[in-house]
């Protein structure tokens, strides 16, 4: 199976995830195995092992019973690939979790100055961590074989970082579908706010501790989704990122 890049993305950076999905893979982690890179035409491209099966979001639109199991399950993966430390898994030039949220957070164009400053400052406190962080795990990254067997897919922006900061972007990217246009039918965005209930109940379950780290970790999420220049959600990023000052405060 082909991945095609956008053609923003050098072959640097195709080569950059190849490297990371091959080394995730000898750790254990449940992903499709990466083979060579490619070109065709002007962009490039990443051949991966082919897996036949749905993502767990086109799985959960065609059986929405199975609501509570994905939760779980994508809470599973998650706690599975945050006890991996990086150390034998990203090779030294990878760049870490924070250095890359700060380079998002830059360039976000729907922050003021003030607010850009106050996330960094908020940003340059949060302990780092050392785990390895997908960077983008939500129900349209899985893969869902036919037996059930899930693949964890797109690690373009897997980093070294903190697992409370990864869940928080976790959060962030479900909670913003459910409190905007991105999702427009109400029972919808109840649907996304009870899978995102059930999977932060069950990652805490399976890793304690760390709650109220992750809640200061959620307006420095919003603030870097804002550089992904998505109009449906602007809003609800930038009401989320506001909260940066109540969050810190708490203890």
């Amino acid at each position: 199976m082909l991945k095609l890049f956008h053609d923003r993305f050098d072959v640097g950076e195709v080569e950059a995830e190849a490297e990371v999905v091959r080394a995730v893979h000898a750790a254990g982690l449940p992903v499709p195995l990466a083979g060579d890179v490619i070109q065709v035409g002007e962009r490039n491209g990443l051949l991966y092992e082919r897996v036949h099966g749905r993502t767990m979001l086109e799985v959960l639109e065609l059986k929405p019973w199975r609501l509570l199991r994905y939760a779980r399950q994508l809470a599973a993966l998650h706690a599975q690939m945050h006890a991996r430390t990086p150390p034998s898994v990203f090779k030294a030039d990878v760049l870490p979790q924070r250095r890359r949220w700060e380079k998002k957070i830059r360039r976000a164009a729907a922050l003021s100055a003030r607010l850009r400053s106050a996330v960094l400052r908020a940003l340059d406190v949060m302990p780092e961590g050392d785990r390895v962080c997908h960077g983008d795990l939500h129900p349209a990254n899985v893969l869902l074989t036919a037996d059930g067997e899930p693949f964890i897919i797109d690690w373009a922006d897997a980093a070294p970082g903190n697992p409370l900061a990864d869940v928080a972007r976790t959060s962030v990217i479900l909670l913003g579908a459910a409190g905007s246009d991105l999702t427009a039918s109400p029972l919808m965005k109840w649907f996304v706010r009870l899978f995102h209930t059930v999977y932060r109940h069950r990652y805490f379950g399976l890793r304690p501790g760390g709650e109220d780290a992750y809640r200061r970790w959620l307006p420095i999420a919003a603030a870097a989704r804002l550089s992904e220049n998505i109009p449906e959600v602007e809003s609800w990023l930038l009401a989320r990122t506001r909260m940066i000052g109540t969050f810190q405060r708490r203890p």
